[in-house]
């Protein structure tokens, strides 16, 4: 049964942001900066209700947490925390609740906010879970062997560039590097063209680890504050000239995009299901990434891909739909991300981005870059009849998420855009 909120439009049955969502962000309006929770077309600031006081009745700690301007401070308080406060901000916008009236002017319309980073990023990480992605990728280079060995044993990842993270909107410039041709003797520098998108879902850290600790793999949830949309664009002919032997550098770090709200583990417990089984006679996870709980930790969300292109904006045509895949076909889950990157005794703080890696399904469709794509019979081609391989300037990519199953409310992520625009 949906709950009802006395904010009409979180009644809609296709908003992404019902009263069993609210998810967190941080707002700037009338030159004011703020935590906040979507609800509807609306955001309640956060912020303002606590230095208004209508959240005293929680512990010290939440409250100074939310007069804050980043999320750090109470991604750091742990899931007791996160979650009292969501039950009373779930109280105040329920239908019956007694509060409209001095709520009424801490609810922001969206069109009038400006979104925000919403943490500050001291780390980021970017796996490899997906075993279509990883697959289809090896064949395009290894095609008797398109995965390595150690793939079904260990989740594969890299230190990523926290700085170069940008907030869903932000223009992308197309970068500059070293890329070499089949046939030319020795590389050449100057603009990539062959830039992609990768579609992936971002885990927040909520509450860290002491270095030398590890975190069990039972405990690894309690460590994720929430999930948000990362677009980790990726220069491909930069990145096949550069990544052996040591893997990602300069063809990822000139940017990745990650939307603007972060939407709770809480909120996205009605839409576990179970892991999928792995075909016959691929090995188990080794015993430090299973457990008994570890079995129901696949989230059926689905992730799609957008893209509207300078010529399709002119006439005015809506972005179309190029692929479509769910989370729950990753090869690993993020409890186990999360537990494979502390094992060694990696000390993860507060804040701290660990992105999936590039999501994929087994399908035609499901692909969750351009470069899978080369697979396919036919080339991408849009309403406009363009012919896609890569990304050109001016191409709008939009990515958007939903969770949604019989008898359980429809809840989004919002969306994760960028625009590529030229060198100069």
């Amino acid at each position: 049964m949906a709950l009802r909120s006395w904010v009409a439009s979180a009644n809609d049955p296709v908003t992404d942001f019902p009263l069993e969502n609210l998810p967190f962000g941080v707002f700037r309006y009338a030159h004011r900066k703020s935590i906040g929770v979507a609800i509807g077309d609306r955001i309640l600031d956060v912020g303002t209700c606590a230095s208004e006081g209508l959240l005293n009745d929680l512990e010290s700690g939440i409250v100074d947490a939310c007069i804050a301007q980043v999320l750090n401070p109470l991604m750091a308080l742990g899931p007791k925390a996160w979650s009292a406060l969501r039950r009373q901000l779930q109280s105040f916008l329920v239908e019956e609740s007694r509060l409209q009236s001095p709520l009424t002017s801490m609810l922001i319309p969206m069109r009038e906010a400006e979104m925000q980073m919403p943490v500050q990023i001291g780390d980021y990480t970017d796996f490899y879970a997906s075993i279509h992605h990883a697959t289809r990728v090896g064949r395009l280079f290894r095609p008797d062997n398109p995965l390595l060995p150690n793939y079904k044993f260990v989740p594969i990842g890299y230190h990523g560039r926290a700085s170069s993270i940008v907030l869903s909107g932000t223009e992308i410039r197309r970068p500059s590097g070293q890329t070499k041709a089949p046939s030319a003797a020795e590389p050449s520098f100057g603009p990539a063209h062959s830039l992609d998108y990768e579609l992936e879902v971002g885990l927040f850290i909520g509450k860290g680890n002491a270095l030398g600790e590890p975190i069990p793999i039972a405990e690894a949830e309690q460590h994720i504050f929430g999930l948000c949309l990362v677009n980790d664009w990726s220069a491909r002919d930069i990145q096949s000239w550069e990544y052996q032997p040591l893997g990602p550098f300069l063809a990822k770090s000139f940017a990745t995009t990650i939307s603007p709200w972060i939407v709770t583990m809480e909120a996205l417990a009605p839409y576990r299901v179970p892991v999928a089984d792995r075909p016959a006679g691929d090995p188990a996870p080794l015993p430090y990434l299973s457990s008994p709980m570890s079995e129901r930790d696949a989230l059926d969300l689905t992730v799609e891909v957008y893209l509207q292109s300078t010529q399709m904006r002119q006439a005015g045509m809506q972005p179309v739909l190029l692929s479509r895949a769910n989370l729950r076909d990753l090869n690993w889950t993020p409890a186990q991300l999360v537990t494979h990157h502390a094992s060694n005794g990696c000390n993860l703080r507060s804040g701290d981005l660990l992105a999936t890696g590039t999501i994929s399904g087994p399908e035609e469709g499901s692909e969750g870059c351009l470069l899978e794509m080369k697979h396919r019979a036919e080339p991408l081609r849009l309403p406009t009849n363009e012919i896609r391989t890569f990304l050109e300037d001016g191409d709008q990519v939009t990515f958007r998420a939903y969770a949604q199953r019989e008898r359980v409310p429809r809840i989004g992520f919002g969306e994760c855009i960028g625009t590529i625009v030229g060198t100069e």
